[in-house]
């Protein structure tokens, strides 16, 4: 993430796949020039291009709004806006398009001398090229990846990035509440800021968000289904759990990124979270917790940190100290929903899941549906332990 701090640079490129944070930085930019150079004219074009002419045009207009200055001596602040052009896309690799953007670097190089503020905000740029290392050393480059799942730091940065933007509002959010909020969420910053804004208008006059504040007024984002899915199974809460799994097989349905064998490597690694906070709890490492405890997930993170380091894995991907707690927490306090004989079972029937579903023609639904079941199912208990 870049530094909250605004560059002095008369030049910003602000680019990245988290439209939402783009805009907000671009805006702060706007609006901190407004500030300081009050009366300075300001000019947006818009740089999204569907083909090679388009893409000249918007450069031509951008030159001539930099050369162009009001009368009066004032100065201008010029917005090259949503560029389609900077990246690996097709009308990008167009010699024309290269040409005027290696032309544009060139006569960029006196912005400094002018009363001018250029900025560029794009999707995909390639690093690569000759325009983004001219950017870079004429003025500042600020990146904004989007959060994704399969960044397990995602949640300490949307946590931060959570408690700031409350900050402001000179509201607060408890550990809890916040780890459940983003469950709910998942990785979407433009949603969250929205959720964060419904929450705040829903306890004030209130400074605390507590979870169940969240759980009154937040809506489960599509992203987060994969968490509704191996929560489910931690619940050990059938309707729930088959609910769940076909609203995930439908996001597998209409994103082709998506797999059957992905939400099967989920439940996985639930699985193996509950059976590594069993033998937490054996060891003596840990105590059993309950999520009803305000203070439940402190306390945990405190137990957590004094886990003898050599006594763990080197491999980060099993190593519960290199990871979010807060997914290892929750597998803590569900573990209680099953037996360990019960959770190395449920490894078992998600091995032959992994076989069938890559060996067999049967459908994949069905096979996750079955398998689930089997897990979630429980074994009838014997006639003498019954009647005692």
């Amino acid at each position: 993430m870049p530094s909250a701090a605004l560059s002095s640079a008369p030049l910003v490129l602000i680019h990245g796949d988290d439209g939402f944070a783009v805009r907000e930085r671009a805006h702060q930019y706007l609006h901190h020039w407004a500030t300081t150079q009050p009366g300075w004219e300001q000019e947006i074009i818009d740089a999204q291009a569907g083909n090679t002419d388009e893409a000249l045009r918007a450069l031509s207009r951008l030159w001539e709004a930099v050369q162009t200055l009001p009368m009066f001596g004032a100065g201008k602040v010029v917005w090259l806006q949503n560029c389609t052009f900077l990246g690996e896309e097709r009308v990008a690799s167009s010699e024309a398009v290269t040409d005027a953007l290696a032309q544009l670097a060139e006569q960029l190089k006196g912005l400094g001398q002018q009363n001018v503020r250029l900025l560029i905000t794009a999707g995909s740029v390639d690093r690569r090229r000759s325009f983004y290392k001219a950017v870079e050393k004429l003025g500042a480059v600020e990146h904004f990846p989007a959060w994704s799942l399969a960044d397990r730091f995602w949640t300490a940065e949307a946590q931060q990035w959570a408690r700031e933007r409350l900050a402001q509002h000179n509201q607060r959010i408890s550990p809890a509440a916040l780890e459940t909020l983003l469950e709910l969420v998942g990785p979407d910053r433009q949603q969250l800021a929205t959720e964060l804004e419904k929450l705040s208008l829903y306890v004030a006059p209130r400074q605390q968000i507590e979870q169940a504040d969240v759980e009154a007024v937040v809506t489960r984002h599509k992203q987060a289904r994969a968490f509704a899915l191996v929560d489910a199974l931690g619940e050990r809460h059938l309707p729930n759990l088959l609910r769940a799994l076909d609203e995930a097989l439908w996001e597998v349905r209409l994103d082709s990124k998506k797999s059957e064998l992905g939400l099967l490597y989920s439940l996985i690694s639930k699985v193996r979270l509950m059976i590594l906070a069993k033998e937490l709890v054996r060891e003596g490492w840990m105590k059993p917790s309950s999520s009803r405890d305000p203070s439940a997930l402190d306390t945990f993170k405190r137990q957590l940190a004094r886990v003898p380091a050599d006594r763990l894995p080197t491999d980060p991907r099993f190593n519960p100290l290199a990871a979010n707690p807060y997914p290892l927490f929750k597998a803590l306090v569900q573990s209680a929903n099953y037996t360990l004989a019960e959770l190395i079972r449920a490894m078992r029937l998600l091995l032959e899941c992994n076989q069938r579903l890559i060996s067999s023609s049967l459908d994949e639904a069905l096979v996750l549906q079955q398998t689930l079941i089997e897990i979630v199912r429980r074994s009838p208990q014997p006639a003498s332990r019954a009647a005692a």
